[in-house]
């Protein structure tokens, strides 16, 4: 966090041009800006890495449930070849993955179809600021 700048103290401007004091306050806005951007970049940034490290905990996360579903699935298959044959066994767990794969896609094609690609909000705001810029 950055220390709060102390306060700076009014300074007379009897006797100094307009254009002198616009150059300050010119000045004065350009920094404040300059400064403005450098806490939101330096803010983005740390909210950046902790993105990052959370979506790569979430990568780990769902490599670790793939192999679990993996082994399942051969736990599955080698203890059906104990009650029927290992090729009729691997078959019917194929067969398994297939039934949950399409409910998968129908339920992911379904839920893209309700989506609405135009932002309905900004689109109307948009359309509001050559309203508001002409003159009343």
């Amino acid at each position: 966090m950055t220390p709060p700048t102390p306060a700076i103290p009014p300074r007379d401007v009897e006797g100094v041009s307009v254009g002198a004091l616009m150059g300050d306050i010119s000045r004065d806005l350009s920094t404040l800006v300059r400064q403005e951007l450098a806490l939101a970049k330096a803010e983005l940034t740390s909210e950046a890495k902790k993105a990052a490290r959370g979506a790569g905990m979430l990568g780990g996360a769902g490599f670790a449930g793939y192999m679990v579903v993996l082994f399942l699935s051969f736990a599955l298959w080698w203890g059906l070849a104990n009650v029927i044959d290992e090729g009729w066994s691997a078959l019917v767990v194929a067969a398994l993955w297939a039934v949950v794969g399409a409910a998968l896609y129908a339920s992911g094609r379904s839920a893209l179809g309700s989506v609405d690609p135009v932002p309905e909000r900004t689109v109307d705001t948009l359309k509001q600021v050559p309203d508001t810029l002409k003159p009343q």
